[in-house]
Formats: C-alpha cells, structure tokens, sequence
C-alpha cells in the first residue's frame, strides 16, 4: 500500500470510517517524496531508536522503520490506532502507543523503548502543539537530535538570527539546547487536506548550553523580559517585566557593565549577551 496516494488514502479512511479531526490539526500527505526525505534527513539508521509523535497513517514511521533500529510512535487519536494496525502490520521495529506526548514521562519513554540506542526524534508535529513539545523534547535533554516538520512562519522563528524580525524568546531556548537548521520547505499542496499555510523541515541538534549561564532559570527569565515588550528598548522591558525589585538605575548600570548601550533592543542580544547580563543582573542583586 503507498500510504502516500491520495486514492489509496481515501480508501484506507473510509473502510475504517474515519474523519479528519480540526481540533488536532491533522493533514496527512499525500507525495511520497516528503516522508523519504524527512526520514533521510532525521538521522536515522543503525543503533538509533526513533520516537516519532502524532503518525498519523503511518507513511513517515515506515520510512523511519526502513532506517533505525526502532520506531516507537505516539498517537493521541485512538481512531487511527486499527489503521496504523493495518499500515504497519508488517513492520515488526515499530511500536504504536496512544496518548498524550504531553503527559508521558519521557525518561521513561526513552529508557523503556530504546536501551542501548541513541535516540531521537523525527515528527510531522500538529501545528497546534509545536512550541509545547519541541520545548519538552528540548528541555528533558534525552534525545541526540529532534527533526521536525511544522509550520514555516515558526520554523523561521526557530533558526532566526538576533537583530532579525523573526527572532525572539522561542529563538533563544531552542538555539541554547540545540544548533537549529533549516532544511526544506513543504508546500500546502502535499497535504490532504490542504493546510492554509507552507510547512518546513527543521533539524535541532542537541548540545552543551554555554558554560558561562549558572543560573538557567534566571537566565530565561531575563530572556523572556527581554522580549515581552519587543518595541521598547531592553531596558525599559526588563525594568517592566524582570521583577526582581532592581532599580531603572541598577538595571542600566548592568548594561553599562556589559557594554551594551542604553537603547538596545532585546531582538540584538545573542545567548552570549543574554549569558552577560544574566550575570551582571545576578551579581547587581
């Protein structure tokens, strides 16, 4: 069965009776090409063990399954579970398992289903959950690299440079956990049904945050101060939204002490300012 033609598709839902759910965001694909290069482009191959999340069908967990050692997907729809029974019958390196990505305990995940493999993670992930999970599958620290498709206006903000309109908080925590590339584009047309928007294909491979941030918690939360009020300088923002009883004057001789001017704006700070000021904000406490 080609999981990828749209007749065959069509088909394969209507024997189960399934409909297309709205609220979980789902689009399956319909060109071939797509789950091929996703999967070429993951990382996987022997010894790796692959979680993937939201399967659908089951074209891309396939291609996954062709490369890797194991496949282990998360599926929250339990109408595409006798589906999936169907598409991967034959595919005895995978396993199914339904539920919410949110709610399981990844340590878990990874220890239990890929003992001696180097996991990660490869995913058409829901519009609707992008910036939750990658940040989960981030900040947990288990997964070797985390390729993804999702929406292109988010993938874009993932890999932005600092001074760029793209760039932001979201910019920052997924260049600190991980090097972001930006692979390829999928147009709306490869999708049934259609999304109204181009999707894109992004590798985030994991390494060491810098060593110089001690405090991680505060070093975000500087972060997301910086930018919760993009249109006002730096300063300004954190004097509004840091809130750590420091004075407009304590905050700007922060600045000073890491050389950066008094109307700079959040968007021009790259992690190693942000690690600066981290550090001249902690000290000034």
């Amino acid at each position: 069965m080609n999981l990828c033609d749209m007749n065959e598709i069509k088909a394969l839902l209507a024997r189960h009776g399934f409909h297309f759910s709205k609220s979980m965001g789902q689009n399956f694909l319909i060109q071939d090409w797509v789950p091929r290069d996703i999967a070429a482009s993951s990382g996987a191959g022997p010894g790796v063990g692959v979680l993937e999340i939201g399967p659908g069908i089951g074209p891309l967990t396939r291609e996954l399954s062709l490369l890797a050692d194991r496949v282990t997907a998360v599926e929250l729809d339990e109408s595409l579970l006798p589906i999936l029974d169907e598409t991967l019958a034959d595919r005895d390196n995978v396993t199914v398992i339904p539920g919410d990505i949110m709610r399981f305990d990844l340590d878990r995940v990874v220890d239990g289903e890929f003992p001696g493999l180097t996991p990660i993670v490869c995913a058409n992930l829901p519009y609707n959950i992008t910036t939750p999970v990658l940040t989960r599958l981030l900040e947990c620290r288990r997964f070797a690299s985390v390729t993804v498709m999702i929406q292109k206006e988010v993938a874009q903000r993932i890999c932005a440079q600092p001074g760029t309109a793209d760039y932001g908080a979201f910019s920052v925590l997924c260049q600190y956990y991980s090097k972001a590339e930006y692979l390829f584009d999928v147009p709306a047309s490869c999708f049934l049904p259609a999304p109204k928007v181009t999707s894109a294909v992004i590798r985030m491979t994991a390494q060491q945050p810098p060593a110089q941030i001690e405090d991680e918690a505060f070093f975000f939360r500087v972060v997301r101060a910086a930018f919760a009020q993009r249109r006002k300088t730096l300063l300004n923002s954190l004097s509004a939204a840091l809130n750590t009883g420091l004075s407009k004057e304590a905050l700007a001789a922060a600045l000073d002490a890491c050389g950066l001017p008094q109307n700079v704006r959040g968007e021009k700070l790259g992690i190693p300012e942000f690690a600066a000021l981290t550090k001249a904000l902690r000290s000034a406490q």
